[in-house]
């Protein structure tokens, strides 16, 4: 695993010409039904791993756009980040993206040890496809407030168009985007503008190295409590406000409706902690214990209809469940 301390002393460091884009830009002027044909038939994706999430995904991740991962703490969000980093390194032909991923967190400290651990169990899995250090393939980098950010996207460029990597970088995770704006600016209309403002150009960033590069750009948000009637406002829902559950609580997507318009697919992951009784031999009286029940809902995506499945989180990954 690399940390990138400083983009642009990389690039001077590795002062490499730039490479042209994976895919020429398109000339509108040219945009006629018989040139529509020799398009693409179809987005590479990048498999989490398990046919019963990827199937609610049409495959997998998809390149070329933005997919959000939203839900509470606890709920699997960075477990499949690091999952898919791993995913991202092997070949198209076992559903990943042959390259390497650039993981930026924004709060906490890295999860180092649990990519480890993963990393040692993918080695495992694909001793031919995968390297002994998978985790050389990871390069991280910290940021702690929204600037930052935007700054370290804005040099994001050149480091994945010059020769650095071993593999081609094909995947970019921000974990997490609400972070960074949830402490830092209040809630006056003043900063609700200003907030947008960067929504549009960090998302506009990633659309644009996701669609020159032929990337997967993964993004986890936080979830806030909902307040209001189940049905919307008289009745009629408004946009994405739709609320969610999750531990027996209704929430919604931490940045709002602005944000929900920068993204191309939401993804929500639910928790539900239930009680329940065991008889354990010998024992006096019945043992209450808690277990997890965890659902992988396709909120929206443009292609796809709503979908959903279990999973649970194991020592290998998460992985869904047959209902």
């Amino acid at each position: 695993m690399t940390y990138i301390t400083d983009l642009q002393n990389e690039l001077y460091i590795y002062n490499a010409c730039l490479v042209a884009p994976s895919h020429p830009p398109l000339n509108y002027r040219n945009m006629t039904p018989q040139n529509l044909m020799l398009l693409p038939l179809s987005t590479p994706k990048l498999s989490i791993g398990c046919p019963i999430l990827d199937d609610c995904l049409g495959g997998g991740i998809p390149c070329n756009s933005i997919t959000e991962l939203v839900g509470e703490s606890g709920s699997g969000k960075t477990q499949l980040c690091l999952q898919l980093t791993l995913r991202a390194q092997l070949p198209p032909s076992h559903g990943g993206l042959g390259g390497s991923s650039v993981y930026i967190f924004t709060e906490f400290s890295f999860s180092f040890r649990r990519l480890q651990q993963l990393g040692n169990l993918y080695h495992a899995s694909y001793p031919n496809l995968i390297r002994l250090e998978p985790l050389e393939d990871i390069y991280v980098r910290g940021v702690h407030d929204a600037e930052q950010l935007i700054h370290v996207l804005g040099d994001l460029e050149a480091f994945i168009a010059i020769d650095y990597t071993r593999l081609p970088v094909k995947l970019i995770v921000i974990d997490s985007i609400a972070a960074l704006f949830r402490s830092q600016y209040q809630t006056t209309p003043a900063d609700l503008k200003r907030w947008s403002e960067m929504f549009f150009n960090i998302s506009g960033t990633l659309k644009g190295l996701a669609n020159k590069f032929g990337l997967a750009v993964v993004v986890t948000n936080q979830v806030v409590d909902f307040i209001g009637p189940r049905d919307g406002v008289n009745g009629v829902r408004l946009g994405n406000l739709e609320s969610l559950d999750t531990s027996g609580r209704r929430v919604n997507p931490s940045l709002g409706l602005a944000w929900a318009h920068c993204i191309n697919s939401r993804v929500f992951l639910a928790r539900h902690d239930q009680s329940i009784g065991v008889n354990i031999r010998n024992a006096p009286s019945t043992t209450i214990c808690s277990q997890t029940h965890r659902t992988f809902h396709l909120v929206f995506a443009p292609h796809l209809a709503y979908a959903s499945a279990e999973f649970v989180i194991r020592k290998e990954g998460i992985v869904g469940v047959s209902r």
